[in-house]
């Protein structure tokens, strides 16, 4: 368990609770196509922000998915359509580290000259374009750094916050199912359930209302299915569907069902986009660096939990990812 004392917080995050207490107008922010972290961190920040009597804006470049609906009772997550952002003095980014993740969003940023604070748990690279980062790539989710950052600030999360940070944190630990999973997690769920989180109703809105459709899509992925490196590395590569074929619209489903399988490593889910792109969803359960392969291809995540997007054909994406895949595994 990490505990955050005045002898181990870093400089950096020193600075990034001074420039919470200085600022008043918040602008909070998010990846493009934001997930339970990202969203669930939003919603809890903007919850302390309020307690600190600071004003507060969400706003996304895609909305709040239905099975994070709840979350809207935390704060008003807005969606940018362009124009003028929000007057804010600090612009906040959650669950991301690179400006252009957050898409349309990031040219009125750059124009805006707010100062800029970085919340995140992922891998920096390049130079820092922040003023201040409460960062700790350690951390298992980016809303376990907003509880931390509550207590420094001596701030307790209400109920709405509490949902926030809870969902924040068991969307990127598989409900406490993955390696990152540690003590501080379980520490700080603890902590959300005594502040008014009902587990069960939280796990029946985000994994339990899919539409009927999902099944088939999920069982068109696996069709695709092909093992490689002695099963150690399983491939789906999804074309588009047509009008007699179901959508998949979420990846999770069909990854966690391919790393049950004894024999895999490393799940690489390649989905065709109708804009001509192919997104990349990467999962590792052993040492093997899906980090390090996605940002060979422009994208980026953790060690065992990666996602790039590839600008070419589906054919042409999969023969490179599994080429570029087993030469970085190579026995």
């Amino acid at each position: 368990m990490t505990t955050l004392t005045p002898s181990n917080i870093t400089i950096e995050q020193r600075r990034a609770l001074e420039l919470v207490r200085a600022g008043t107008r918040f602008l909070l922010v998010g990846h493009v196509r934001p997930d339970g972290d990202c969203l669930g961190a939003q919603a809890a920040l903007s919850r302390v922000l309020v307690a600190l009597g600071k004003q507060v804006f969400v706003l996304n470049t895609d909305p709040l998915p239905p099975t994070l609906d709840y979350l809207a009772d935390a704060a008003r997550f807005g969606v940018y359509t362009g124009g003028a952002l929000p007057a804010h003095d600090v612009c906040v980014f959650l669950d991301f580290c690179e400006l252009e993740r957050c898409g349309a969003l990031a040219a009125p940023i750059r124009a805006a000259g707010s100062k800029r604070l970085v919340i995140d748990h992922h891998i920096s690279h390049g130079e820092p374009w922040w003023d201040a980062a409460f960062v700790d790539v350690r951390a298992a989710a980016t809303g376990l750094l907003v509880w931390r950052l509550a207590r420094e600030l001596g701030v307790a999360i209400d109920a709405a916050g509490a949902r926030g940070v809870f969902t924040s944190i068991v969307t990127d630990t598989g409900w406490f199912k993955y390696s990152n999973t540690d003590a501080e997690t379980y520490l700080a769920s603890s902590e959300m359930v005594a502040a008014g989180v009902v587990p069960a109703e939280l796990y029946r809105s985000i994994y339990q209302r899919a539409s009927r459709e999902e099944p088939r899509g999920i069982a068109r992925a696996l069709e695709r299915l092909e093992y490689f490196d002695g099963g150690r590395i399983a491939v789906v590569d999804l074309p588009l569907a047509s009008h007699s074929d179901a959508d998949l619209g979420d990846t999770d489903a069909v990854l966690d069902l391919l790393r049950a399988v004894g024999t895999v490593e490393v799940v690489l889910f390649l989905r065709e986009s109708r804009d001509g792109t192919c997104k990349l969803s990467a999962r590792s359960k052993t040492a093997r660096d899906v980090n390090a392969l996605a940002r060979r291809f422009g994208g980026g995540g953790h060690a065992k939990a990666s996602g790039a997007t590839l600008s070419m054909g589906l054919a042409e994406a999969k023969q490179r990812l599994v080429a570029a895949a087993l030469e970085a595994w190579a026995s």
